[in-house]
């Protein structure tokens, strides 16, 4: 099997993108297991490296696409202008200009086939909407790209993986935006990539709650009676191994999620927050649901830290990682499928 082309976007540039791919990078032994196409500016690259005087000496190759890509080598496709400079730790309106051209490169790179994986750096959400992204992050800009009706936010790790019915909205717009079929849209979604991506061969899902003590038998709400429990009904009608509504408290208070191949929430932080909680050091964000495999940091782009040497790149190493392992497990379920067709 061919090493894996794995594109990497940078990022905003005046965040913490580039210290932790360089960081990710900077072992000569991770070399030997891919190929990195970065996709921003190899000005940019140096300037972050001084940064890092223990980096001083990694190397990246300036190439004007893909298909030039050096094994054993960092290489870089030069998106942005010669002219373009970093002020770490703020957002600006040419730092997400930036992010933006760096994706959409690397996005018709992945569409060509000429990376294998995208791994995406972290991006400012408010400085990128006002540049025009319209979009409220990368999840729902990648369902849109390659055309896709659905796609979840799948958090993942080493000791569990977490998928949300609704994403990047305002809590008080939840309730109305879990219906019955959004609900067992995730699941078959969920199901479905849990066995091509991760070679898990019948997946047991979670369902959380979305009240308190999974609403105490309509005391404190009815969407459990109304939409979660028929959801998940349904779901174990139509053969998925789904299981709730679990209340969220004693769920991740007693370890329940080490039972279960994914957890379903409800809400963003309802999900968010336990994962981040017990898996942040090596969290990765992939997007389930796509015909191409996109991972990411569990991270933003951190201004704090920005330019400071300070960044903890395991999030962005297991991001890799993980783009690798799931294009393996999708190579192995496509001829699997191809070997079952054929009998």
């Amino acid at each position: 099997m061919n090493k894996a082309i794995v594109g990497i976007t940078q990022g905003d540039s005046n965040g913490i993108g580039y210290e932790v791919i360089i960081k990710a990078l900077s072992d000569p032994r991770i070399l030997d297991m891919f190929t990195p196409v970065i996709y921003g500016s190899s000005k940019l690259f140096g300037f972050y490296k001084k940064t890092l005087p223990e980096m001083e000496q990694l190397e990246c190759y300036a190439i004007n696409s893909a298909a030039e890509a050096k094994p054993k080598c960092i290489n870089i496709i030069n998106c942005l202008p010669d002219s373009v400079y970093a002020e770490p730790g703020r957002a600006t309106g040419e730092s997400a200009k930036a992010a933006i051209e760096a994706i959409n490169r690397a996005v018709a790179d992945l569409k060509d086939g000429a990376i294998d994986t995208l791994v995406t750096g972290p991006i400012d959400k408010r400085a990128m909407t006002a540049e025009g992204f319209g979009y409220a992050g990368h999840t729902d800009f990648f369902r849109d790209a390659f055309g896709v009706k659905d796609v979840t936010m799948l958090m993942i790790s080493s000791r569990i993986r977490l998928g949300v019915v609704t994403g990047h909205i305002p809590l008080k717009e939840v309730p109305g935006a879990i219906t019955r079929e959004r609900i067992l849209g995730k699941l078959r979604l969920m199901s479905e990539s849990l066995k091509q991506d991760f070679g898990v061969v019948e997946p047991r899902i979670a369902v959380l709650s979305l009240n308190p003590h999974s609403g105490d038998g309509g005391l404190l709400g009815n969407e459990e009676q109304e939409l979660i429990i028929p959801a998940i009904k349904q779901a174990t009608e139509e053969g998925l191994l789904a299981f709730g509504p679990f209340s969220p408290d004693g769920y991740f208070g007693l370890s329940h999620y080490e039972h279960f191949d994914a957890t379903l929430a409800m809400y963003h932080d309802q999900g968010l927050a336990p994962f981040k909680t017990i898996a942040f050091d090596d969290g990765v964000n992939y997007t389930a649901g796509l015909p191409v495999v996109r991972t990411s940091p569990d991270h933003g782009t951190a201004p704090d830290l920005a330019g400071r040497g300070e960044a903890d790149a395991r999030s962005m190493r297991a991001a890799i990682f993980a783009s690798i392992d799931i294009l393996n497990h999708r190579r192995r379920w496509k001829k699997l499928q191809e070997n079952k067709l054929a009998i």
